[in-house]
């Protein structure tokens, strides 16, 4: 298969499925940038077939077994039926394994399948052994049980809606959307909560949207549900650091560069032209760098603004230079940005208070006149430490080391300063614990001016709300590897991922994120520079 793709499912509670085809099939028409290739819709029934179970529907972008593939995707003579967005890097690894230990059959060339034929071989523990990015909707015929799943770091994104006629499941919100408003009136069915949210922490917080009832799985989720029965929705997958001091960086540095490299190499896996990202930045620049190992000639893509002192694309192209390889730039002006801003707010579904959009708009709207996937360096920082803002809990070592007295009358002296005055903010933060000073990346107002833009300001609604379940599983981390933690269940899949995600679909591109690979997050977990 692969596929980048948009997905569309829905799953009747009453076993009247064929009657909301068309609409679920009218509904696929807005994800077609996701997947331009090639569109399928089929109603599928129970085993018995009295029942009809189920509508999948599809849009295809084909970038492995091109010319099959095709989905819906069944499987063990239709007792299953697959879509699927994402790929899965080590199918190839899987298919023989399947193959040897349980005879598996294939029909196929692509990936896809090796995930149907490995659920009904191993059942939920499949996910463990997928190394890719995904998101997909299993219907199993015979047990009229649908079951859908979230890669490890929730690269690929899945919305659900539970409604008296069953559960629709979907790549972006905006195909639920007219299934969802005939179940609330007065207030569209916005979220209130998840609004306050939005307004301090600049996007939307999984598993929540801004719409009541449309959710998203989570990233290392899985969601299962049947007829008459209720939606579960368990964690499959939970990143777990253990930082431990280094006393050999060469070899720490060797076991790093070794594990991207098999991550890129895996990521490079296509029937299509593959190409990479380039910015100023030390992520995409290794990626790069290892990528054209493999592909000497591989096409690389960078994006600045037309004014002196605020581009990248210098420092790309003598990064390009250096390394050898061609890059393609992009400049844009203020007038593009307004043209593009609808297009991108649309796009996004829910709002991404994020600048970077727009560069990546454009440099994504470039790369896709010339390749089909692209590279790029997300969550490097998450998983190595490379935000400046995970420096804090070192500069605020003076402060938060002492005794819990001292901190309460800095904390006072602190109140009694003027706002603007030098020495304020160090106070407040270093005698403020990580749990409640960190909530992220970005952030953008206070609750004193959330009192203001909001006509129903609930003061109970705080961002700690979102951080504090995470925070209680890693309670035995020191500060710095606690805020690696929160963002990746936060800043990462809440901004960074979705960013990635939609604006590259927009333009019918792939991203592919070689840092955001289990095998390179078992590398970083344990690393503690001494």
């Amino acid at each position: 298969m692969t596929t980048m793709c948009g997905l569309l499912a829905f799953f009747s509670a009453r076993g009247d499925a064929a009657a909301h085809r068309d609409n679920i099939a009218g509904a696929l028409e807005c994800l077609h940038h996701r997947g331009p290739d090639e569109t399928g819709v089929e109603v599928v029934g129970d085993a018995s077939g009295r029942y009809a179970d189920g509508v999948f529907a599809h849009k295809r972008l084909a970038i492995i077994d091109v010319a099959l593939s095709h989905e819906p995707l069944p499987y063990a003579n239709g007792r299953y039926l697959l879509t699927f967005n994402g790929e899965i890097y080590n199918y190839i690894e899987l298919r023989e394994e399947l193959a040897r230990e349980f005879g598996a059959q294939f029909a196929t060339a692509g990936d896809g399948e090796v995930i149907v034929a490995g659920y009904h071989y191993w059942g939920e523990q499949v996910l463990t052994r997928l190394r890719g990015m995904f998101a997909f909707v299993i219907w199993d015929r015979q047990e009229r049980r649908a079951f859908g799943a979230r890669d490890y770091f929730g690269i690929k994104p899945m919305h659900y809606l539970e409604t008296a006629d069953g559960l629709y499941l979907a790549s972006e919100k905006k195909a639920l959307l007219p299934f969802a408003h005939s179940n609330y009136e007065g207030d569209a069915g916005i979220d209130t909560a998840n609004l306050s949210h939005y307004l301090t922490l600049q996007y939307v917080p999984e598993p929540g949207t801004l719409h009541k009832g449309i959710n998203r799985i989570g990233s290392g989720e899985y969601l299962t549900w049947t007829p008459g029965g209720r939606i579960e929705v368990r964690r499959w997958y939970r990143p777990v650091f253990r930082p431990t001091p280094v006393s050999d960086e060469q070899k720490l540095y060797h076991e790093i560069r070794e594990t991207l490299r098999e991550s890129v190499r895996m990521h490079m896996r296509s029937d299509v032209p593959v190409g990479s990202f380039l910015s100023s930045g030390i992520d995409s620049t290794a990626v790069v760098a290892l990528a054209r190992e493999f592909n000497p000639n591989i096409l690389t893509f960078t994006v600045g603004y037309d004014v002196p002192g605020y581009s990248e694309i210098d420092v790309a192209q003598e990064s390009a230079r250096h390394l050898d390889v061609t890059t393609i730039p992009t400049k844009i002006g203020p007038q593009d940005m307004i043209d593009a801003l609808p297009k991108i707010v649309w796009h996004l579904d829910d709002p991404v208070a994020d600048p970077a959009l727009v560069p990546l708009y454009f440099v994504a709207k470039k790369a896709a006149e010339h390749v089909t996937v692209v590279l790029s360096g997300e969550g490097a920082d998450e998983f190595f430490g490379g935000y400046t803002i995970y420096r804090e809990p070192l500069s605020l070592g003076s402060v938060n080391g002492l005794p819990g007295g001292v901190q309460k009358g800095l904390r006072a002296v602190s109140k009694a300063i003027p706002q603007g005055v030098k020495g304020k903010s160090f106070l407040e933060r270093g005698t403020t614990p990580i749990e409640q000073r960190y909530y992220g990346n970005a952030r953008m107002f206070t609750e004193e001016e959330k009192q203001h833009l909001l006509r129903r300001y609930d003061p109970s609604v705080r961002y700690t709300d979102v951080t504090a379940p995470i925070y209680a599983e890693c309670t035995e981390l020191d500060d710095v590897t606690k805020m690696q933690y929160v963002d990746l269940y936060t800043w990462l899949r809440g901004d960074i991922l979705v960013k990635a995600d939609r604006i590259s679909m927009a333009h019918s591109l792939e991203v592919r994120v070689p840092f955001l690979d289990r095998a390179v997050f078992d590398v970083a977990a344990p690393s503690r520079w001494t």
